[in-house]
């Protein structure tokens, strides 16, 4: 579930001082600074593309007027900025692109990234289901992940599922968003739309439905008697809809709202009891094939911030498999910042066993390079949740199941990728907090790899640090039962 850049001064000394006060400096004795760094998919882009073309990047600069100042002196078109990490995205031609890379107080520029949902075609053995019926929080309140804020950044959201709607029948999505970050715009780019409208039919996905169901869901009983339920069933949730063609000027903009709103996601003056603040966030996206994870990135100086601030932030580790040979893990999920969380796909067989396998998809780091292995495995293969059977991503299980309403028909499906793995991790997560309200991102992962289990299948477990691990299952399923009473939970 970075260094700023900083301008040279010159100096100068002595006579050399009177001069520069009644003469000019010339030209030679000036050296002009290197051009700001770029990503590597912008430099290859960059190398292939006419002066002329159009390009899409994200302008880092020591401050966002720094920055906002440069787009606007190479010709840029500002689409949006990040004022806490002083960030704007901009679009214009390739030419203009290379020339803000020297302007002043420039650090780095990136490519708006195409991403990928990490999907393809409620299990008992992360024991979430367990704490929930058998322990209760600081508040004494079953273990269901109330008072905590879930927000997931996804395709969208249908409020008016049943997997969403709460005792009283109202939906517990408490904040409804939507991205309208789309190049050459010049918009708020993260926008509310009122909690009632189906955001993830408007894209056309299903696939966040099908996730925040796993985080967030309700329990129901289904026509066939099957039990389906999210991890924190009890959690509010703030959905904000990218749309189903995902580029990560969009998925940045949505953890940039985070980032500013996560004390009161529904505004001022709603009470907490209504609408939590955010403490935990989705994100099962991220680049085909994995790749190196860089520091620079605006994704990284933005979930860094988030932890900073009491914020965590899980990731699918990505669906690209591998042997090791290869690091094909989510990038940003290689931070080692504690409290950022990537999680690998493991295959609970379908009965809930915790001595099940990892799934072949589960992309796996690097074996000769620790940093880029997943932190933590939950099952994410044969998933049921919350899917509409017209919607695409929806339609790809085949294994429809019926709602506990007379007209759910078809409400349920079955789906398999870290995708939803990562939102097991992501309502256990809002477990843990509602368990220990002051704790630190860093102590919630510290207590969800150190009470892991330690499943046998697929690689060995070396030691790594302060805990045992390794390249395709991190350091093993997740235990919310182990972890939630490590962390002070009382029995019910």
């Amino acid at each position: 579930m970075r260094p700023h850049q900083l301008r040279r001064a010159l100096s100068i000394a002595g006579s050399a001082l009177v001069f520069t006060l009644v003469g000019t400096i010339p030209a030679a004795a000036v050296e002009p600074d290197p051009p700001a760094p770029v990503s590597d998919t912008l430099a290859a882009l960059l190398s292939t593309v006419a002066g002329t073309d159009r390009v899409t990047v994200l302008v880092h600069g020591t401050d966002i007027a720094t920055a906002g100042e440069a787009v606007r002196a190479a010709g840029l078109t500002a689409i949006t900025g990040f004022r806490r990490i002083g960030v704007v995205a901009a679009g214009g031609t390739a030419d203009q692109v290379r020339s803000v890379r020297a302007e002043p107080g420039v650090t780095y520029v990136e490519n708006n990234d195409p991403l990928r949902l990490h999907a393809g075609p409620g299990t008992t053995a992360t024991r979430s289901l367990q704490a929930r019926e058998t322990l209760v929080g600081a508040d004494g309140a079953p273990l269901d992940g109330r008072g905590v804020g879930v927000a997931v950044i996804d395709t969208g959201v249908d409020p008016g599922h049943p997997a969403f709607r709460g005792a009283d029948g109202s939906s517990r999505v408490v904040a409804n968003l939507k991205s309208l970050c789309t190049q050459g715009t010049d918009t708020g780019c993260i926008v509310r739309v009122p909690n009632t409208v189906d955001t993830d039919t408007l894209s056309v996905g299903g696939h966040g439905t099908h996730v925040t169901g796993i985080a967030a869901g309700g329990d129901h009983r289904l026509a066939d008697g099957d039990r389906v339920g999210g991890s924190a069933p009890g959690s509010r949730i703030v959905s904000i809809s990218t749309g189903a063609a995902l580029l990560v000027l969009g998925t940045d903009a949505a953890l940039n709202w985070v980032l500013e709103h996560h004390e009161a996601p529904c505004g001022a003056g709603v009470p907490a009891r209504e609408c939590p603040p955010i403490k935990v966030v989705n994100n099962s996206y991220g680049p085909s094939g994995g790749g190196e994870f860089d520091p620079n990135s605006a994704t990284v100086k933005l979930q860094r911030a988030l932890a900073a601030e009491g914020v965590v932030t899980v990731w699918a580790n990505g669906n690209d498999g591998g042997d090791g040979s290869r690091n094909s893990s989510n990038p940003p999920g290689q931070d080692p910042t504690p409290g950022i969380l990537a999680v690998a796909s493991y295959n609970d067989q379908g009965i809930g066993t915790r001595d099940g396998t990892v799934s072949a998809f589960s992309s796996r780091g690097a074996a000769d390079r620790p940093h880029s292995w997943p932190d933590i495995s939950a099952p994410g293969e044969n998933i049921v949740s919350a899917c509409r059977p017209y919607l695409v991503i929806c339609a790809t299980g085949l294994e429809f199941g019926n709602g506990p309403g007379p007209l759910d028909i078809g409400t349920y499906n079955v789906l398999s990728g870290t995708s939803m793995a990562a939102p097991q991790i992501t309502g256990i997560v809002a477990q843990l907090f509602q368990a220990r309200p002051e704790a630190t991102p860093a102590e919630i992962e510290h207590v969800l790899k150190s009470t892991a289990y330690k499943y046998a299948d697929g690689a060995p477990y070396r030691q790594v640090g302060a805990y045992t691990s390794s390249v395709d299952k991190g350091t093993g399923l997740v235990d919310a039962q182990a972890a939630a009473v490590r962390f002070g939970a009382s029995p019910a």
